[in-house]
């Protein structure tokens, strides 16, 4: 006996974590589980299964049950039901859970389980603090990656992920979203209503918003009094500790800085690359996703094309009815050109009436049918310039386009891309004005 408790002794001092300690149980002790109470959420919670409620793995009955017996173990030792015995854990005359022994136990292992109690009360209480202080340390750890990410990163849709990640780290048992102006961002879907529900409350002087359960939370991201959006935990089971809710607190303060000075930069990184009256690429990011398409077709031997297109007489709408009607005409042709694309199709205004447009993943007859798409929309628009040019007698104005059309072929270079596509539109204006050309070697 004392040798056998000698060696569990130096074995339990020898486990460093739950998994360890439950090892060095399940050698001297038969078919035990550990169930620790979890005095933040009032709840038992299975020492072995990482941290788990028992409500979430156990059956209504059973769950009930062990709490019953919890109870009952703050009058007495242990209790023998069912054929099981609960054996309290105790740590300074207070029960901090139980010991459950499936299997019969013997009047010796008995004696054995009550000199051995004290010290694993003691074990697994040493363990618990432990993993919390690592817990503190691994969140203060994430803070500082946050403010790295500050300082290195300024795209949202890289940023974002990350946060998300950092934030579930610690609110485990809880579902993490995040929303900016109304929009769920990560991850990629959320169908509760009551949580899009909860987020109209929320304005820039919002505090964090719970559910009277506590199991959904709204933490507000707020940077220079603005509100950009919010992070929402939920879970089905577990409500959000004091502890959690300070985690939440700081890192949706650090994330809110993070996410604003992206914007910021995505602000200033728009009017460098955009053009300021059409929205559009302005010709030298153009020709930047150019070279970026084409070295990826290059590699990946993907399909690839290209559409050159510019609003036919153009000068004469100038002349006729000014140059504010003209940038009129503009602005329409660029909404009309990006509201008939995809969102990994590319557009830029390659200069003055003339447009660019990449197709990637888009063989010939498919671009040509898109380029046909164009024309027409174009075409059967009504631009109204009463507003523009008040004196004119002609109301509304329609325009129409030419494009050339050119796929991309191995070992061509991104000149040569656009240039086949604007000789396919060269063909296109000698030919009449108002249709579609493609790029034929004999150009």
């Amino acid at each position: 006996m004392l040798d056998k408790l000698e060696n569990f002794s130096i074995e339990l001092n020898e486990a460093c974590n739950a998994q360890s300690i439950v090892r060095v149980l399940e050698e001297f002790f038969p078919s035990v589980n550990i169930y620790i109470h979890d005095s933040t959420t009032n709840s038992l919670r299975d020492f072995s299964r990482s941290w788990m409620s028992i409500d979430e793995f156990l059956e209504k009955q059973k769950s009930r049950n062990l709490y019953k017996i919890f109870e009952n173990l703050k009058e007495e030792k242990y209790i023998i039901e069912n054929n099981s015995l609960y054996y309290a854990l105790f740590q300074q005359n207070r029960v901090i859970g139980l010991l459950e022994f499936s299997k019969k136990i013997n009047d010796e292992l008995m004696q054995f389980l009550n000199i051995a109690s004290f010290q694993i009360s003691l074990k697994i209480q040493n363990v618990i603090l432990t993993e919390k202080m690592q817990k503190n340390i691994d969140f203060h750890d994430s803070m500082k990656n946050i403010a790295k990410i500050i300082e290195t990163q300024y795209e949202t849709n890289y940023i974002i992920p990350i946060i998300g990640e950092m934030i579930d780290k610690f609110v485990s048992d809880h579902l993490i979203y995040i929303f900016l102006n109304n929009t769920l961002i990560w991850p990629s879907a959320c169908k509760d209503e009551k949580i899009f529900e909860l987020i109209k409350c929320l304005n820039n002087k919002s505090e964090y918003i719970l559910t009277p359960d506590k199991k959904i939370g709204l933490f507000p991201l707020i940077s220079e009094n603005k509100l950009l959006g919010c992070i929402v935990t939920k879970s089905t089971d577990n409500v959000l500790s004091e502890k959690e809710i300070s985690y939440l607190e700081q890192l949706t303060n650090q994330a809110a800085t993070t996410i604003n000075r992206a914007n910021v930069y995505a602000e200033i990184l728009k009017h460098a690359t955009l053009d300021a009256l059409t929205s559009l690429y302005n010709r030298r990011q153009l020709e930047e996703r150019i070279k970026q398409e084409v070295s990826g077709a290059k590699r990946h031997n993907r399909s690839l094309c290209a559409i050159m297109t510019d609003i036919d007489f153009f000068k004469s709408v100038n002349d006729t009815y000014g140059h504010a009607a003209g940038d009129l005409v503009l602005k329409t042709v660029s909404r009309i050109i990006k509201l008939q694309l995809r969102d990994y199709d590319i557009a830029g205004r390659y200069g003055g009436e003339e447009f660019a447009v990449l197709l990637p993943f888009t063989k010939l007859e498919e671009a040509k049918m898109v380029a046909e798409r164009l024309r027409k929309a174009v075409e059967n628009k009504k631009i109204d310039i009463s507003k523009i040019n008040t004196e004119s007698p002609q109301k509304n104005i329609s325009v129409t386009i030419s494009l050339g059309v050119a796929e991309y072929n191995n070992g061509d270079s991104e000149d040569t891309l656009l240039q086949n596509a604007d000789k396919a539109l060269y063909k296109a204006k000698e030919s009449g004005r108002n249709r579609v050309e493609e790029y034929a070697q004999n150009l």
